[in-house]
């Protein structure tokens, strides 16, 4: 259907080369009405078109269009305009806003100034009757005075010292009598920890009293759990017995909650005797060890063998209540706790090995995709542990993916008295040397060459008690000067498991280990040497290097003897014992073995004996008469060295050994102190000193004269 078209209105089209001039009021509300009756007109003669029309302005109810009254009130239908007809009979409609934004701005805009002060009326209401509410609540003025002086205290530099005593008594005057009434808010439980930082021994008390019977609610709380902590922290041990007990018989529920949780294992793992721990612990094992006091004779334990030995008809719910506790906080991935760790540990020690419990349990530990689990344990006493006795009884697979989970956090291990275990452990039952080159070894050494990042890490690593451990081990075995005792009882127990669930000889595997490891480590002693040799760890570790090092160690071994040539604060560096018993070691060729009272030489001669004796032979005396002279004996007593002969020649010589003599002193005394009976009602500053001798001379002139 062809829409009817419109005459064209003249007035619509200026006239060419005129300027046109802008309508008044009257002439754009006729032209309005003209444009809208002329659109009526179009969409009645097209029912498509005035269906259409229909649709968008309502239903044609007359609301649809604006009114006279309405285009004078400034409406945008002021300017709508009908543009002449196309060619193809088809209509444009164009909106013309211009006059309807310019008429709106200058409306002067009076309910916005009166809608901002009714909101600013409506605030300040609220804020009085907010303060109303405050004030109406209990202790509000006793509360408010405290905040006062809490935000004063606070700031410790800022507060005079007298002033501050002189508000903490103030404080304490507020509080005494009402701290209950102050630690279950948010705000005023500050007030009470500041109270405690500023107290003294009798003060603290008085609180710990006055709260006594509601710890465990204040452990559930989201904020008065830091004051528990606080506490015990400035408390004694009497605060202490306040504190844990209330805590017995709730272990099971605190360790689930989410708040109470973490205070309970700070005080499980810091706070509480042992006798408390194993009471916590116990809790673990069944709502039975929850209710009832142990029957059993002598301190609380919570060894779980003792237990099952003592009462074998328990295993079945004991071992089930704690494969549900674990399981949950497993499963809730709060895997951090200690005391979780310590009854993982009990579990497993609790299995029988090859067993499908025990199976199940190492499942357990590797089902974690994000490895959480595993990376918390190995950072704890009983967990490092656990993930050792892991890696000892599980197979080749479960091995490989313990190892995995530990591939970005090998430094980390390394440096941690615990973590440094598993290392260790890793060490000794994964009989793929590869891969525990590439996966540990590249972590915490790098690849050769070394960048100089890379040196200053290791040479961090060398001097770090834990740290060296695992880069010495391969080395040196099971040596007592390298690993402490906790190390030493762990590794046994790995040791015995071992011999059944692996293949490869142990000394094969280490010597694979020390043969990947050894290039990186020599590499950097002889660039290294100087700032090794400055420390004792530094000196232990050159010794245990290049003795048990297959190869390729010239040099270093010309880079330690070449110190000795050196300026003199260098050779100072030598004389320190640490320095002398590293070079009398490297001389001698082996290790001194207090087992059997000999050197155990190492596997491949070392020849260090001829290049330092090359190095200081035209200062040997200076060597034989100094702080080291036991590295001269060394060498007379070094077993292959070509150039005894040479040196007892040098020494014995008249004059040469007349010094000896006089440096070497009378026998029988050390570092200023006779063996005997102390000389009594004489102090040990008033005693006369007494002269000192050399040892290491005296038993260098023994050597010469044959004795």
């Amino acid at each position: 259907m062809v829409a009817s078209k419109r005459k064209e209105n003249p007035n619509s089209k200026a006239h060419a080369g005129s300027i046109p001039k802008k309508p008044k009021k009257e002439e754009k509300r006729a032209k309005s009405s003209k444009r809208v009756q002329d659109l009526e007109t179009v969409t009645d003669s097209d029912p498509l078109v005035e269906s259409d029309t229909t649709s968008q302005s309502g239903d044609d109810n007359g609301n649809s269009w604006p009114s006279d009254e309405e285009t004078e009130e400034g409406e945008s239908w002021e300017g709508v305009g009908i543009a002449e007809d196309n060619d193809d009979g088809r209509v444009k409609i164009a909106a013309e806003t211009a006059g309807a934004s310019q008429s709106a701005k200058k409306a002067p805009n009076t309910n916005g100034a009166a809608s901002a002060n009714a909101s600013k009326e409506a605030h300040a209401k609220q804020k009085v009757e907010k303060q109303e509410r405050k004030a109406a609540k209990p202790n509000a003025d006793s509360i408010a005075r405290s905040k006062k002086l809490w935000e004063r205290l606070r700031r410790k530099s800022h507060v005079p010292i007298e002033e501050r005593k002189g508000l903490v008594t103030e404080l304490f005057d507020i509080i005494t009598g009402r701290v209950k009434d102050f630690v279950f808010k948010h705000d005023s439980v500050r007030v009470i920890q500041t109270a405690l930082k500023y107290a003294n021994i009798d003060q603290r008390k008085m609180i710990a009293r006055e709260l006594k019977g509601e710890y465990k609610t204040l452990a559930e709380s989201k904020y008065a759990k830091f004051l528990i902590g606080k506490m015990l922290v400035h408390g004694d041990e009497e605060t202490r017995d306040l504190v844990v007990p209330e805590f017995y018989g709730h272990a099971r529920r605190m360790i689930k909650h989410s708040e109470a949780s973490w205070i309970l294992d700070d005080i499980y793992r810091g706070i509480a005797t042992p006798s408390q721990k194993a009471t916590l612990l116990r809790e673990w094992y069944g709502a039975e060890f929850a209710l009832f006091k142990s029957s059993e004779a002598g301190p609380v334990s919570a060894d779980l063998k003792k237990i099952l030995e003592y009462n074998p008809e328990k295993r079945t719910p004991i071992m089930r209540s704690l494969h549900d506790l674990v399981n949950l906080l497993v499963q809730k991935k709060t895997t951090g706790f200690t005391m979780l760790h310590d009854a993982m540990l009990q579990q497993f020690l609790n299995l029988t090995p090859g067993s499908e419990e025990a199976t199940e349990f190492i499942e357990l530990l590797k089902g974690d995709e994000e490895g959480d689990l595993l990376k918390n344990l190995a950072f704890t006493k009983s967990g490092a542990c656990l993930v050792c006795l892991a890696l000892a009884y599980g197979n080749a697979k479960d091995r490989k993916q313990i190892l995995r989970t530990y591939k970005e956090n090998m430094k980390t291990l390394a440096y941690d008295a615990y973590g440094h275990q598993v290392l260790l452990a890793v060490y000794d039952v994964i009989d793929d040397t590869v891969l525990v080159s590439k996966s540990v070894f590249t972590e915490i050494v790098g690849k050769e060459p070394l960048s100089e990042s890379q040196k200053q890490d290791l040479l961090q690593a060398a001097n770090h008690l834990n740290a060296r451990v695992t880069l010495l081990y391969p080395f040196c075995g099971k040596a007592k000067a390298i690993l402490p005792n906790e190390d030493l009882k762990l590794l046994d127990e790995i040791h015995r498991i071992r011999s059944t669930t692996s293949k490869k000889d142990p000394e094969l595997r280490r010597k694979e280990l020390v043969a990947s490891l050894s290039p990186p480590l020599l590499s950097l002693i002889a660039s290294n040497a100087k700032e090794l040799v400055s420390t004792s760890f530094g000196c232990q570790f050159i010794g245990e290097v290049l003795l048990g090092a297959p190869g390729g160690r010239e040099r270093a071994v010309v880079a330690i003897a070449a110190l000795a040539t050196a300026d003199v604060v260098t050779k100072s560096l030598l004389e320190s014992p640490a320095a002398g018993r590293m070079l009398k070691s490297l001389v001698l060729g082996g290790r001194f073995n207090p087992t059997k009272k000999r050197i155990d030489l190492a596997d491949s001669p070392l020849g260090f004996h001829d290049v330092f004796y090359s190095a200081i032979k035209n200062e040997i005396l200076d060597w034989a008469t100094g702080a080291n002279s036991f590295v001269v004996v060394g060498l007379l007593e070094a077993p292959g060295f070509p150039h005894a002969e040479e040196l007892n020649g040098k020494l014995s010589k008249g004059k040469n050994k007349q010094k000896l003599v006089e440096v070497a002193g009378p026998a029988g005394e050390e570092g200023g102190k006779v063996k005997g009976k102390k000389s009594k009602g004489i102090k040990s500053e008033e005693r006369a000193p007494v002269k000192t001798g050399n040892k290491g001379t005296q038993l260098l002139l023994r050597k010469l004269d044959g004795k």
